[in-house]
């Protein structure tokens, strides 16, 4: 049976604070102070098979990725790779971008709430590492074997809202790959693979919630999904040379353009000299795409106004 319960009793976490004792004691200390709670989820303290969901803000915060901004829009350029996308509003800019470690996102991950007033947070440099000192500490405290996800929240292509995602995870299988098997009915599966490792996230968000102080939740369950040497997170971004939708629709359009003014340029060049040209000015077939008429919001989406939750 699959159970999600939060962990209570995490202070505010500061830099320097130790993320595993402290997650540690609470954990341990859910028999004492909710034993209702721990008699639901059999045991309450950490069992083996279980999955611990741990919120990247604190483990953020733990780490010392409080950076002082006077300006956010500083820090996400900092954290910026590769601009996907960006849309103006009244007042603002909200910018879809690929950060450090490969996610495409608003905002680069910068989150500016629940910091102090001049400072924002940036994700943890590698929270596949703070995923795996996480699982080896609570492993050896608890004697368990466990899986740790580390989590974030975005926002999602075609989509409203946003959810909660693996943005770090250890000793967990993030892919269930079922290629190769049959369904119910005996038809071969070529491509389900299903993303476990979001999924255990976002339901883990479902008790964690985000403003009720409860950066932390065990999945108890799903033990099948164990794996000490399955890969990190990392994982789970899409190659380059798989990713169908690269750009935004309008920085696609322009690049696009800008190509094509490109030879036309090499072109006429070309032809100043006498030379047969190399590039075809011919028209471009019907089927070619034009410049989109895109509505704009009158406010940016929720994920770019400074409140990534956790």
């Amino acid at each position: 049976m699959l159970s999600v319960y939060a962990v209570s009793g995490i202070p505010e976490i500061v830099p320097g604070d130790d993320l595993a004792v402290i997650i540690g004691d609470a954990v341990g200390a859910l028999d004492a102070v909710d034993a209702a709670r721990a008699a639901r989820v059999a045991g309450g303290a950490l069992a083996d098979g279980d999955i611990l969901a741990v919120t990247s803000k604190i483990v953020s915060k733990a780490e010392g990725r409080v950076v002082e901004a006077a300006d956010r829009e500083q820090a996400i350029t900092d954290e910026t790779v590769r601009i996907v996308a960006t849309r103006q509003h009244p007042g603002s800019v909200t910018r879809i971008v690929e950060n450090r470690l490969g996610m495409v996102s608003a905002a680069a991950g910068v989150d500016a709430s629940n910091t102090p007033e001049g400072t924002v947070l940036l994700l943890p440099l590698d929270p596949d590492a703070s995923a795996a000192r996480l699982r080896a500490s609570l492993e050896r405290r608890f004697g368990v074997h466990i899986g740790v996800i580390v989590t974030d929240t975005v926002g999602r292509p075609w989509r409203q809202g946003q959810t909660d995602i693996a943005i770090g995870a250890s000793g967990v299988r993030l892919l269930d790959d079922l290629r190769g098997t049959l369904d119910a009915h005996g038809r071969r599966l070529d491509v389900t693979t299903p993303a476990v490792g979001d999924e255990i996230a976002a339901a883990a968000d479902l008790v964690k919630g985000k403003s009720a102080g409860l950066p932390v939740a065990v999945v108890r369950g799903l033990g099948h999904l164990l794996d000490g040497t399955a890969p990190g997170a990392r994982a789970l971004v899409r190659p380059a040379e798989a990713d169908m939708f690269r750009l935004g629709t309008d920085e696609a359009w322009q690049q696009g353009f800008e190509a094509g003014r490109a030879q036309v340029a090499v072109a006429r060049a070309e032809e100043s000299l006498g030379a047969e040209p190399a590039t075809s000015l011919a028209a471009p077939p019907a089927t070619a795409p034009v410049a989109p008429l895109i509505a704009e919001p009158a406010t940016p989406p929720a994920e770019d106004r400074g409140d990534r939750a956790g």
